[in-house]
Order: C-alpha cells, then sequence, then structure tokens
C-alpha cells in the first residue's frame, strides 16, 4: 500500500509515541500495555516505514537502538562532576557514628531538617547519560571518577535507557512510586543521569544456558559480563547481551531532594530499583536494612548493600566531600558471602553409612552473617584437586549460603613448609583400628566390610541405651526390625513413628508399639548431656557429653565451638577435640539435626554446680550389689559428680565394688585418694 511521505511522517510519529510508551510502562512502571509480539509488530512497521522515508529518521527513533560499527578505541572524556564513590559501613554502629559525624558540622537548624533517603545498592558498571533538548547524546563510564570513557554507541544498545526523555505529564500520577499528580514540565536544556548498567539474574541464567547448549564456557557473574559488555569495541556485543540501565542519580537539574530526584527520573522514563524510601529515623533504616537483608535475593538484580544518604541536597553538598567520599552518603554492606581464611587442620568425619569425609579446621571468619570455623572438602579427588594443605589461606564461600566449602587455594600466601596432603595416612594416623576402601567408580573412602544399615543399625542402638537416651523398648531386636522394615532409615525416622505402623510388625503388639512410640517422644526433652552421648561423637563418652554440656550449655553453641575453647576442657584432648570438630563439621551429621531440631527434639540442659556433689570426683571400680557399673556413674553424675575411668591427684574417692581393678586400686594407695565400698555408696547418692 503507498503512502505519502506527510501521511507517513504522522504515522512514524504515532509508532514512536506508542512504542516509546510500551518501553515506559514495561521497564519503568513493570506492567504491559499490549505483548511483547504486538510491540515487535508496531517496531517491524516503523522500521519499514523509516527505510521507505530515511529522512524522517530521527536519534531518538526505536530504530536507533541497532549496533553501530565497530570502534578503533573509547574516547576519554572528563566528568563534569566527579563521579565519586562512596564509603562503606557494615554496622548499625558505624551508621550512627557516621550520623554523629554530621551533625556535628551542621547548625541546629540544619540537624533538625535531616531525613534519610534510602536505596538499595545494585552491583554493576556506573554510567552517566548525558541528555541535551531531550535526546540521549553522551554515556560515558565511571573511569577513574574524573575522566571516564565514551560508550554512547553501546549503551544506545540498551532497550530500557530513554534514547527521548519523556515530559512530565499528569498521567505520570500511574506510577506506584509517584503516586502525586504534577503539572506539565518541559525537560530542561542538559540533563545528566547516573547508574547502574546491570544484567538481572534470570537473564544471566539463560545466557549462561544457552552459552552450555552451544558448547561455550558459561560466563562468570552478572557483574563482570555487564562490564565487559559495555567495554567491547564492537556495539553488537552489548547488543546481544540482555543489559539494562538501573538510575540512581539525577545530577543536573538538582532538585531539592535526593527523593523528588527518583521522582523526576521516573517521570523522565528511567527505570529505578523501585526500592527507594525516606525515613525521619536511624531506627526506620536499620528496619529497612532488616527487611532488605531479609528479601534481597528475591530481588531480581544482585546487590551487596544499601545506600544511606541526607535526603536534603543542599545539605548534602554543604558537608561536602572527604578524601574521595561525600560526607553525607554511606554505603551499608550486607555480610561478604565469600572471605578468606587460614586451613588450621584437616580431620576426616566417618558419616552414619561409613562414608570418610575430610573437613578443613579453619582460623573462625564471617561468611554470610554467621561465623565459619570449618568447611567440607567433601573426599580425597577434591583435596587433589585444590591442592589444599594445613596452613594454607583460601577462598570460603557458602554454598546455597549453608555449607562452607573451599573455593579455592592462594598459593601465593602457601608457607614454604607445606606439605600435601596424604589422604591415606590421615586414615591410619585418625583411625587405627579401621580399615577403609574405595569402591570402583566412587570417590569416597568407606569403612571396609560395614553396610550402611549395620551402622545405623549401631548408631540407633547406642542412641537408645542406657548411657545415651534410654529409650525403653529399643533394644537391638527391635532396632533391627524397624530397619529392616524400612520403617526406620535415619534417627531422625525414630521420631516419624505412630504406634499403627509399628504394630504392623511381627514383634510388636498393639500395646507394646504405642509403649515404644510414647517412650521415643519422651526422649525429645532430654538431658543435654545424654543428648550428647547419644550421638556418638569418636571419643566422646557419657562424662565428657557432661563436660561439654555444663561448658557449652546447648547444641547449637557446641556445633559452634572452636578447637580452642574445647581445648579448654579439663578432660578434653586434641584427638577429643578434632573429633568434635569433624563430627559438626560432617553435612549428613548437620542435616540430622536439623531434622531433629524440626521434629521438636529440645535437649534440656540441667546445671549441676548446685547439687551435693558438684566437684567431686569418683571412680567406679568392680561390681557393685544391685547397681552396673553404668547405673552406678549415672547416679553419681545426676547428683553432680564427675566420673572418671583413671586415678589422679584430683579423683575424690575410688567406689570400690567385687573383684575392682588392682592397678586403680593401687595408684589410689600411692596417691592417698580414699576408697569407700558399697555402703557409703549408698550414702552418697540417698
Amino acid at each position: 500500500m503507498k503512502i505519502s511521505r506527510e501521511e507517513a511522517e504522522v504515522r512514524i510519529t504515532k509508532l514512536r509515541e506508542l512504542i516509546n510508551d510500551y518501553r515506559y510502562h514495561y521497564h519503568v512502571l513493570d506492567e504491559s500495555i499490549m505483548s511483547e509480539a504486538a510491540a515487535d509488530s508496531l517496531k517491524h512497521e516503523l522500521s519499514q516505514l523509516e527505510e521507505q522515508f530515511p529522512d524522517l529518521i530521527t536519534p531518538d527513533s526505536p530504530t536507533q537502538r541497532v549496533a553501530g560499527q565497530p570502534l578503533d578505541k573509547f574516547e576519554k572524556v572528563t566528568h563534569a562532576q566527579r563521579m565519586i564513590s562512596l564509603a562503606d559501613v557494615f554496622s548499625e554502629e558505624e551508621i550512627k557514628d557516621w550520623d554523629t559525624r554530621n551533625k556535628k558540622l551542621l547548625s541546629a537548624p540544619d540537624q533538625q531538617k535531616i531525613t534519610y533517603f534510602t536505596d538499595i545498592k545494585m552491583d554493576g558498571l556506573a554510567c552517566s547519560l548525558h541528555y541535551d533538548n531531550g535526546i540521549l547524546t553522551r554515556a560515558v563510564t565511571r573511569g577513574d571518577g574524573l575522566v571516564g570513557e565514551d560508550v554512547t554507541m553501546n549503551v544506545r544498545t540498551i532497550a530500557n535507557v530513554p534514547l527521548r526523555l519523556r515530559e512530565s505529564e499528569l498521567e505520570i500520577s500511574k506510577d506506584p512510586k509517584t503516586p502525586e499528580a504534577h503539572e506539565p514540565t518541559r525537560v530542561p536544556n542538559h540533563v545528566e543521569v547516573r547508574g547502574e548498567i546491570v544484567i538481572f539474574k534470570a537473564d544471566f541464567d539463560r545466557l549462561n544456558e544457552r552459552q552450555v547448549k552451544l558448547g561455550e564456557k558459561p560466563f562468570a557473574n552478572p557483574r563482570n559480563l555487564a562490564a565487559g559488555s559495555i567495554r567491547q569495541l564492537d556495539p553488537k556485543v552489548a547488543a546481544s547481551r540482555p543489559l539494562k540501565f538501573m538510575a540512581y542519580d539525577l545530577v543536573e537539574p538538582n532538585l531539592a531532594t535526593n527523593h523528588e530526584s527518583y521522582q523526576k527520573l521516573r517521570e523522565f522514563g528511567f527505570q529505578t530499583s523501585l526500592q527507594d524510601n525516606v525515613f525521619d529515623s536511624l531506627s526506620k533504616v536499620f528496619q529497612e536494612i532488616k527487611h532488605l537483608g531479609e528479601t534481597r535475593q528475591d530481588l531480581p538484580f544482585n546487590t551487596d548493600g544499601m545506600v544511606i544518604k541526607i535526603d536534603d541536597r543542599a545539605i548534602y553538598q554543604r558537608l561536602g566531600i572527604i578524601g574521595k567520599t561525600p560526607r553525607a552518603a554511606v554505603a551499608f554492606k550486607y555480610p561478604a558471602e565469600e572471605s578468606t581464611t587460614k586451613v588450621r587442620d584437616i580431620v576426616i568425619s566417618i558419616g552414619r553409612t561409613g562414608a570418610a569425609t575430610p573437613v578443613a579446621i579453619l582460623d573462625p571468619v564471617v561468611v554470610a552473617g554467621s561465623t565459619v570455623r570449618h568447611a567440607s572438602l567433601h573426599n580425597a579427588d577434591e583435596i587433589a584437586r585444590l591442592d589444599v594443605r594445613i596452613g594454607d589461606t583460601v577462598i570460603i564461600y557458602k554454598a546455597g549460603d549453608i555449607i562452607p566449602q573451599v573455593k579455592e587455594v592462594l598459593l601465593t600466601l602457601r608457607p614454604d613448609d607445606t606439605t600435601p596432603f596424604d589422604y591415606q595416612q590421615a586414615l591410619k594416623n585418625q583411625y587405627p583400628e579401621l580399615e577403609f576402601e574405595r569402591p570402583a567408580g566412587e570417590v569416597v573412602y568407606r569403612v571396609k566390610g560395614e553396610n550402611s544399615d549395620l551402622i545405623l543399625k549401631r548408631s540407633l542402638e547406642y542412641y537408645a541405651s542406657k548411657p545415651a537416651l534410654n529409650i525403653e523398648g529399643l533394644g537391638e531386636k527391635n532396632v533391627v526390625a524397624l530397619v529392616d522394615s524400612k520403617l526406620v532409615q535415619s534417627i531422625p525416622d525414630l521420631y516419624r513413628l505412630t504406634a499403627p505402623a509399628v504394630a504392623r510388625l511381627e514383634r510388636f503388639a498393639e500395646l507394646s508399639a504405642q509403649n515404644l512410640v510414647t517412650a521415643i517422644v519422651a526422649s525429645k526433652t532430654a538431658p543435654l548431656a545424654k543428648f550428647i552421648t547419644a550421638l556418638g561423637i569418636r571419643h566422646v563418652g557419657a562424662q565428657t557429653a557432661v563436660s561439654l554440656a555444663n561448658r557449652f550449655h546447648s547444641i547449637d553453641h557446641l556445633k559452634d565451638a572452636t578447637s580452642e575453647e574445647l581445648l579448654e576442657i579439663p578432660d578434653i584432648g586434641q584427638i577429643v577435640a578434632e573429633s568434635i570438630l569433624a563430627y559438626f563439621a560432617d553435612e549428613d551429621n548437620l542435616r540430622m539435626l536439623g531434622e531433629l531440631k524440626e521434629l521438636g527434639i529440645n535437649p534440656v540442659y540441667e546445671d549441676t554446680s548446685s547439687l551435693p556433689l558438684a566437684g567431686k570426683s569418683y571412680i567406679v571400680s568392680g561390681t557393685l550389689e544391685n547397681y552396673g557399673r553404668e547405673e552406678a556413674e549415672d547416679a553419681l553424675r545426676a547428683r553432680g559428680a564427675t566420673v572418671t575411668s583413671s586415678v589422679t591427684k584430683n579423683t575424690t574417692a575410688l567406689i570400690l565394688g567385687e573383684k575392682p581393678g588392682k592397678s586403680k586400686l593401687e595408684k589410689a594407695k600411692k596417691l592417698g585418694i580414699p576408697t569407700i565400698g558399697q555402703a557409703e555408696f549408698l550414702e552418697l547418692i540417698r
């Protein structure tokens, strides 16, 4: 169909307005006024008309986002106003100190006027966009803050960058962040907007999926890809990447407040984070930090912090710059998801399936908000791949924000005297009485000759035994029945049992099944020391469990114990400490403890310091009438006593039954330790 130039000019103008309106609603207001297919159809029609009437093409036309010819180099551009970075703060205390310093420099009236503007801090490449008479004329990278590079041709390809600024209209009041209507105003002759060039997480994932399908190496992270794309001399590269420009500052015109600047940015047609707010107190700022900390993983872009500014721009400018950062703004950084630390030791944990898992014992370091003291090394092959050694400095990260792992060894910081970790020798040193094998096709060493069901049965028997939780009815034969029937495939499964399900097994009747389930439920609030014993931590017996309970008061605190804290306990040496550290570094064990907690297992710490035998130490040797040795020791511990297995100068008394050990009796005599018999023992525990 033929069309005159005049008709084409009218049609082109309307198409551009509609396409730009679609772009504005889609990118800025996060809503769609038509389907993407319909918008593409309009762009295609516009492109055909401009091809037919090339003299009607303007720099701000949506068709002009296409990449131009490759450049030989980037032109250097001096910023009219320096692009400064912000000082980082890491705690509420540092934010309070920042606020106090600012107020000392201000008059009383200015202090009263202070409100705080906040926004999420995006992780990308900072860039400044310049508009003359509403048309994009130049885009410049931050560079060193004084001089950047002209990347206009690349930035023009970014779909959400306005090629022409919108003029303020009453309809702008539809903006959820700008509810109030504004009087129509003309776009100033010159506008400078600063923001971050980013790649959204979902776009990055899709891009990497495509890379893998093409047999190409995946990109490392969104920030590096965004920065690298903008600094390509061939604009076609930038055009092929899903880049976005997220505005965060309106430099010119200079409005009264930062929040007004954000409103104006959205009116001009710029996409912002929509996380900006104004608060009248620091306590509300702290609430916002907490809120964004809890929700930032759900945001479409990567972020590592929150920007806090004094909202009043006149006050902001009066406070000036110190060094390279403005006084009136700081960037709160959320806890790092990676950090560096030293490997103090490598110990091996035996899981419930018999698998031997190596664990790096680390100098404590905060990663993603929690203190990390150990990290899984997975298996011998992973140790060899990383070439991690005792004494190395390593980068630690949290896989899925949960399990600490070693990402990389910093070889340049390696001490000269380190040697490669000998996995098989470490197994022999740490478990001299066990044999290990590495089944064909597997990467994990396992205890030789013991399958996982056998280890599980032994763990359950010990968990329910008298020294541990003393669960009535859960002896060897019943454990075998429960495991063989697949009703119980882990310790947490005990707490999922129901009486009807147990009653269906051959060994049980309705009453015995109910009694067993009742006994298991009763163990949910067992004494903490008994629960620690029940876990079956290697080298941790009943008395060591009491010492651990008295020192840490909860499983959560014990789980976070350092080697130094463990070694402070009198009856714990290096081997026992390493065994405890290894147990709480094993991923299987941590999952099991998490499941138990979710199932309502809540061990109770009992303070024994005021009990009648507190501070006294006894040894039981020989057979006591009406008491097994374990029962006698339990009775003593229940009254606050310490029970040990060897005579020392700190032993209060040696309790003698029938046929006591000669060596203990001789040593007690030699050290002058008193001995007591059955009658005195009964008096002690009465």
